[in-house]
């Protein structure tokens, strides 16, 4: 590969390879499947296998991974197109389509009991839900309180063991709650980017998966994204382990053949819900580099993505979402050095690592990673089948960007 403006510097690349090829020698990490990609030029590595006992076959450029809240920049399309179309507008207040979110009460404390509650001061309104302001979400901070409690065990966190039911009947669970925090105030994590999906498919009158594959998958030819895979495609599916905290010792999450993405679910998470590859990934971020555009065929608008890629954090929401992240170290390893939340991802507003201002994307509890840097034309991918539940994946995803920086030579 040549050193010029999309190039790849050949000692980068050998050192990117050498670092993964370590974290899958060290035998905390079974496979993995990174791509870069910069311009025109694309370069993908496979490395170790899909089952960590060396099984299931090596890992392959084609091979599917659970993608968690790396689903949330790509769900978060749908409701762009919406509001391309002005068929939504963020001032809007939800309520005519989510009646279960009207009338919301507010907790007095946070971490008080559910029923010591205020009246919200105003409905909850599209913005709300695409910042992630609304007044519920999975707070890291308030573990253990009445709220937090309710949302794991009454079967609204989407990212659980058990599968959620159909969307009406999750609404109304979820309407049951009071909110954390008055809306718009704050930004909260994940449960926003659920309710989007019910929302958009309440407004299109189609469900919500439907819409999504129409409007935004087919046309970027990401045949591999969806929220179950195919049986005539689950081998390219491998387990998911989340290894004992303490032990290391691999413990599968959830099983390919028979598990929950191996048939469709009754609830499509916008919040955590895809499966995907590498190059569907790649697809999807070259069009935020482009501001919209896949070759000929506009998906979003220039100014949806310019939305959805620049900080959309008050300054007090901003500091409320970095405290998080510096707080939950080895969770958000680097996370609490990006600053700024745009539209269902991370926007980098300062320079904490190598990675410059600007760079946008998010990364997944499974193991991972997807972000994308209109400085230098630059798209990374990291998928792997370890979960967050120990701190390799994360040193991985670390490692990566770090060394990602280093293909660029020019």
């Amino acid at each position: 590969m040549g050193q010029g403006r999309d190039g790849f510097s050949e000692a980068g690349l050998r050192r990117l390879r050498e670092v993964l090829t370590r974290h899958v020698e060290s035998g905390r990490i079974p496979g993995l499947v990174a791509l870069v990609g910069r311009g025109e030029e694309t370069h993908v590595e496979a490395i170790g296998t899909m089952r960590h006992d060396g099984g299931g076959g090596p890992m392959r450029r084609d091979t599917i991974f659970r993608m968690a809240s790396t689903s949330k920049p790509v769900t978060m399309a749908a409701a762009m197109v919406l509001l391309d179309e002005c068929r939504l507008r963020l001032d809007d207040p939800v309520d005519p389509w989510l009646p279960e979110l009207a009338d919301r009460r507010v907790l007095k404390r946070i971490d008080g009991p559910l029923d010591d509650t205020v009246p919200a001061r105003r409905p909850i309104t599209v913005r709300d839900l695409v910042t992630s302001t609304f007044g519920l979400g999975i707070d890291l901070t308030a573990l253990g309180s009445p709220l937090m409690n309710a949302i794991f065990e009454g079967g609204v966190f989407s990212q659980g063991a058990k599968p959620l039911p159909e969307p009406d009947a999750w609404m109304r669970d979820l309407g049951a709650l009071p909110l954390m925090r008055q809306p718009g105030e704050h930004w909260q994590y994940h449960l926003s980017h659920d309710v989007l999906g019910v929302l958009v498919a309440r407004v299109t009158g189609r469900p919500f998966e439907t819409f999504l594959r129409e409007r935004v998958l087919e046309p970027l030819g990401m045949k591999d994204t969806g929220f179950h895979v195919p049986a005539d495609k689950i081998d390219r599916l491998p387990p998911s382990y989340a290894p004992h905290p303490q032990t290391g010792e691999f413990t599968v999450w959830d099983e390919a053949v028979g598990g929950q993405y191996s048939a469709p679910p009754a609830f499509r998470a916008g919040g955590g819900g895809l499966v995907s590859t590498a190059d569907d990934y790649h697809a999807y971020f070259r069009m935020l580099l482009n501001r919209g555009m896949h070759g000929t065929e506009r998906i979003l608008s220039r100014p949806a993505v310019e939305l959805m890629t620049t900080n959309r954090l008050t300054p007090e929401q901003e500091a409320h979402r970095s405290a998080l992240a510096r707080n939950a170290v080895h969770i958000s390893f680097g996370q609490g050095q990006q600053g700024g939340w745009g539209l269902g991802m991370a926007v980098r507003t300062y320079r904490g690592d190598y990675a410059p201002v600007g760079q946008f994307g998010w990364d997944g509890g499974t193991g991972t990673s997807a972000y994308a840097d209109p400085e230098n034309r630059l798209t990374g991918i990291l998928l792997t089948q370890v979960g967050l539940s120990v701190p390799d994946p994360a040193r991985l995803v670390h490692d990566f960007w770090t060394t990602l920086y280093q293909v660029i030579d020019d």
